[in-house]
């Protein structure tokens, strides 16, 4: 009965210390560092064969999730802020919860490319968030600093990372052109302030003289310099919380973003020259994809590539071996005179000696007294219009069966307020 007894009691101590080393286990196995951020699981059901068998979560690469928003989401890396800016942001955004909705249906042809170009530059994630921050992923966005574009590069630094813009093109526009300046002009700001991103983001939005003033103010002051701390204009000092805060909302899932499939949505091909599209309504959401073109259907002096759904690129390969003759019946024209060149035709045009090729097909610089040429300007009547007391740039459009986006852009203009005695040029269409 003793031996009985004394295998009870041995078994039973050998239980307890087995059960006290495996929570002893679970207790230390979890070293990971709070800040990192999490992995997107996929939950995965319990096995119907045993109900008690815990449920199992794959983790998945940023290329293997379903949606862009979760590819973004698990690489988010900036740090949690409880700043009062930001979090007056977060419930901002919490209260318009129809905003990522507006947000994603403009973002969808063009997220999938800009994550890749942040992530094949091995910038941060959260730069891909910033045409949210900058211009609502609206690509034909204008502001009052004559900012433009998704991620509203002004004239000067379009220029200074090559940017084409012209009459008949603007590449701030253009989401390769875009995309590919300002992902240069993030990096060249994050190594100007030394790998601080909330400074260089700042820079972005209000110049790097700015901030690097505010920064040797805080230096000379003995004061911090992070961004918070930075006294930096009104429109910047929120700038910066806003992208902190659609990156908090997104990461912690407070927020519902719909679905963009993390999946190619556009092609970039060879444009194939310059050409008017003589259908365009066969390409109506080439205007979309494009909206660099300033004078559509005329794809005129522009980039080397143009974009499309992935879906149309056989069609527009089909459509360039087809391309019909330079239409002419929308364009001025010209009776060449004697002693007329085509450099001096395009001088007193204002166009370019390869526009004029373009437009009237020629091989060579030769032409002829008599013959015809067709001038890249629209035949439609061109008006020169002084604003007067009580116009509008609303009552100018009506007025001139226009769109008050056009004037804006025909005139170079961000504003809405007009002057008196303002002159605007006014394009109206031959009948």
């Amino acid at each position: 009965m003793r031996v009985i007894l004394f295998i009870f009691f041995s078994l039973l101590i050998l239980n307890i210390t087995g059960c006290a080393t495996t929570s002893s286990d679970i207790e230390t196995a979890d070293t990971s560092d709070p800040h990192t951020p999490p992995a997107f699981e996929v939950d995965v059901p319990k096995s119907t064969a045993n109900d008690e068998k815990p449920i199992e979560t794959l983790e998945l690469s940023p290329t293997e999730v379903d949606d862009v928003w979760q590819r973004i989401r698990i690489q988010l890396g900036f740090t949690h802020s409880e700043e009062k800016s930001v979090q007056d942001r977060i419930n901002w955004y919490l209260k318009h919860p129809n905003y990522m909705e507006l947000i994603t249906k403009r973002a969808e042809p063009f997220l999938y490319y800009i994550v890749n170009e942040v992530e094949r530059r091995g910038l941060p994630i959260e730069l891909a968030l910033m045409p949210l921050i900058e211009s609502d992923f609206n690509s034909r966005a204008y502001s009052n600093k004559h900012a433009s574009g998704l991620w509203q590069l002004t004239p000067l630094i379009a220029k200074h990372y090559g940017v084409k813009m012209n009459a008949w093109y603007d590449g701030r526009h253009d989401i390769v052109e875009s995309t590919n300046a300002a992902l240069n002009f993030l990096s060249y700001l994050h190594k100007r302030f030394d790998g601080n991103w909330y400074h260089a983001i700042a820079a972005y939005n209000t110049g790097e003289g700015r901030v690097a003033r505010a920064i040797s103010y805080n230096k000379r002051k003995g004061k911090p310099t992070d961004f918070f701390s930075l006294k930096i204009p009104r429109e910047t000092r929120h700038y910066v919380p806003k992208l902190l805060a659609a990156s908090q909302l997104l990461k912690e899932q407070q927020m519902h973003f719909p679905i963009i499939a993390n999946k190619p949505t556009i092609d970039i091909v060879d444009r194939g020259g310059d050409l008017i599209l003589d259908d365009s309504t066969q390409w109506t959401e080439l205007r979309i994809l494009n909206p660099g073109y300033r004078r559509y259907p005329a794809l005129i002096a522009g980039a080397k590539h143009i974009v499309l759904r992935q879906s149309q690129q056989e069609s527009w390969q089909q459509y360039l071996v087809n391309a019909p003759t330079m239409p002419n019946t929308q364009w001025q024209k010209y009776t060449i005179r004697r002693g007329d060149s085509l450099s001096k035709i395009a001088k007193l045009h204002d166009i370019s000696i390869a526009e004029l090729k373009t437009f009237n097909q020629l091989k060579s610089n030769k032409i002829r007294a008599g013959d015809t040429l067709v001038l890249p300007v629209l035949a439609d009547k061109q008006i020169e219009y002084r604003v007067k007391s009580g116009d509008s740039l609303w009552r100018i459009a009506r007025h001139f069966n226009v769109t008050v986006n056009k004037l804006k852009q025909w005139n170079g203009i961000s504003k809405n307020h007009l002057d008196v005695g303002d002159t605007l040029t006014i394009f109206i269409a031959a009948l």
